[in-house]
């Protein structure tokens, strides 16, 4: 409950809040510009000075920096923190400082420091916030930054119960800013209903490496990792297959013998093999010699002087005895002379065949020598092809341990993606039995729900809290359709329904902000009920309601004359008649 909130600029209109229904009120003069009303006056800026004391974060843009007549200014607020009496100022020079005025933080987790030069005890706002949260929601100390990852913040809870317009705060029951994300939607509406909000931040969590998955995948495919990510079932048979080719050549290595003097042991058998295609050649042309020398010496024959005697004898010429003579010496010299012949063609004939006998014996010495070298090649190798072969070795080695990798990475991913299934599938279930072992906090906020919705319209609204595989899902329906403003009564009732809730639990803020955008399109009547019953529960649950209104759009007409509205306004009223009419005391953009 807030009790007060001032500030050290002397213009500023304090601001005092009593339990209950609490109404700042904008009179709205006559001629003035929607703009002047809306933005001048400060009704807006008021829920954003109580965020701005609660830990919202002040960056430049912020108006309380952006403006420099209020970024030297103090503000502080006085309000009950569980039980007690708080007050804690901060200004917008000094955005992350926050001054504990009142209040004994001595059971708070976050204990503040003493600044020696001011004497003021003062926190971070990280540490105010956590402060707030453990006091106000119960969360848990802090105990490191890992253990709140995904979970429930005060910033997220308490903006269900103080909605900022230009946050988008208006759009959805269930979400407070338009940018906020669905896993804190539903971490923080499970954790306002009572339900337990470990389960949808697990989710997050399986969602976070779902999504590092999907994004991984598609970069592989997309970029240059492309070919490194294929099904785990190919890599597994190229891992086999190179596997085995790297022991072939391992034992291939093993078994090498490295010949000394490979290359002249090359360079000689290479010799003998040339040489003995010379040998092979001249002993086929001495072959071809001695068929050559036989024929000739069958063919050589002396002349036949015998058959010229008897030719002579038959023509009747009787030749003289000196001419028989000579025939007879003449024959005989051709017969020495026949018979050297052969006796020289006999002797080229054995000087051939030596030869081929000769190279036939240097021929199979060479064979022999050719066979040992070729054999003692053939058991190894040189050690240049060693050392390739260490080299092959090593690239197919390598080659298979990068195929190994893959392997792996690919199973590991898909067996992550199976895992994530299964998680989501065992967070569905988890889910599934938190909504059943919780069905009476269920369906106290859907029966709370129910009667605020009632008292707006003549049929109820409803609140279904339904377990998703994608977490909870929380619909909320009131079928008006020819309001105008059924959404922001949607809202109202849902902020109301959580307000009800924690004040029966006798914790949370105390105090629930509705500016006046939420009755922006509402029909009157609607409106006029709101407030009566934002009254009667405030009143009835012990917390404070505070609205704030333009004076021309208060339903007066539709009130009850038993509802004294004038009773519940602030002493304090906001004008834009003048300039020094707003909450600040100035007109500012």
């Amino acid at each position: 409950m807030i009790g007060r909130i001032e500030s050290s600029l002397p213009t500023f209109k304090p601001l005092r809040f009593g339990p209950g229904l609490n109404v700042l009120l904008t009179q709205k003069s006559p001629g003035a510009t929607e703009r002047q009303t809306r933005n001048g006056a400060g009704k807006t800026s008021f829920v954003e000075l109580v965020h701005f004391l609660l830990g919202s974060n002040a960056d430049p843009r912020h108006f309380l920096r952006a403006e420099k007549a209020l970024e030297t200014a103090t503000f502080s607020m006085a309000f009950d923190l569980s039980g007690a009496r708080v007050e804690v100022e901060r200004s917008a020079s000094r955005p992350n400082e926050f001054v504990i005025a009142q209040g004994d933080p001595s059971q708070w987790p976050c204990k503040p420091k003493l600044d020696k030069k001011t004497g003021h005890l003062t926190l971070r706002r990280e540490d105010w916030n956590a402060n707030l949260g453990c006091l106000m929601f119960g969360l848990p100390a802090p105990a490191g930054q890992e253990e709140r990852r995904f979970g429930p913040t005060f910033r997220s809870l308490f903006s269900y119960f103080a909605r900022r317009q230009g946050s988008g705060g208006f759009l959805r029951p269930e979400q407070h800013a338009e940018k906020q994300s669905p896993w804190d939607q539903q971490v923080a509406v499970t954790f306002l209903l009572g339900l337990d909000p470990a389960i949808p931040q697990e989710l997050q969590e399986v969602r976070q490496r779902e999504k590092a998955l999907t994004e991984f995948r598609r970069a592989a495919r997309e970029g240059a990792f492309g070919e490194l990510i294929e099904k785990a079932a190919d890599l597994r048979t190229k891992v086999t297959v190179s596997e085995a080719r790297a022991a072939r050549l391992r034992e291939q290595l093993a078994t090498f013998h490295v010949v000394p003097q490979y290359r002249e042991h090359e360079q000689e058998a290479s010799r003998i093999t040339v040489r003995l295609a010379e040998l092979a050649n001249d002993n086929q042309a001495d072959r071809q010699l001695v068929l050559q020398l036989r024929e000739a010496v069958t063919a050589e024959a002396p002349p036949r002087f015998a058959e010229v005697k008897q030719a002579y004898e038959e023509a009747g010429v009787v030749l003289p005895g000196l001419v028989v003579k000579r025939f007879e010496d003449v024959e005989r010299f051709h017969r020495s002379i026949v018979e050297n012949r052969r006796s020289h063609l006999r002797a080229e004939i054995d000087a051939a065949e030596e030869r081929i006998r000769a190279r036939d014996h240097e021929k199979q010495g060479l064979d022999e020598r050719r066979a040992q070298i070729m054999g003692l090649l053939e058991s190894g190798g040189a050690l240049e092809h060693f050392s390739q072969l260490q080299a092959e070795v090593a690239r197919i080695e390598s080659n298979t341990e990068s195929l190994r990798r893959r392997y792996e990475a690919a199973d590991t991913l898909e067996r992550k993606g199976a895992e994530l299934e299964v998680e989501r599938a065992r967070l569905h279930q988890r889910l599934q039995d938190d909504h059943h072992e919780q069905r009476d906090v269920i369906d106290e906020a859907v029966l709370t729900f129910e009667n605020l919705s009632t008292a707006l319209y003549e049929k109820a609204g409803s609140l279904t809290v339904e377990a998703t595989v994608n977490g909870p899902v929380f619909e909320i329906k009131i079928e008006a359709s020819r309001s105008k403003g059924i959404n922001n009564m949607q809202i109202f009732c849902f902020d109301m329904m959580l307000m009800e809730l924690w004040a029966k639990r006798g914790r949370g803020p105390g105090v629930l902000i509705h500016d006046s955008h939420l009755f922006d399109g509402v029909d009157e009547r609607q409106v006029a009920h709101a407030l009566e019953i934002g009254a009667e529960r405030a009143k009835l649950h012990g917390f404070q309601y505070i609205v704030t209104m333009n004076e021309d759009a208060v339903p007066r007409a539709a009130l009850p004359s038993s509802f004294d509205f004038d009773r519940h306004v602030l002493d304090v009223r906001l004008t834009d008649a003048s300039e020094g009419g707003g909450l600040f005391g100035f007109r500012f953009d």
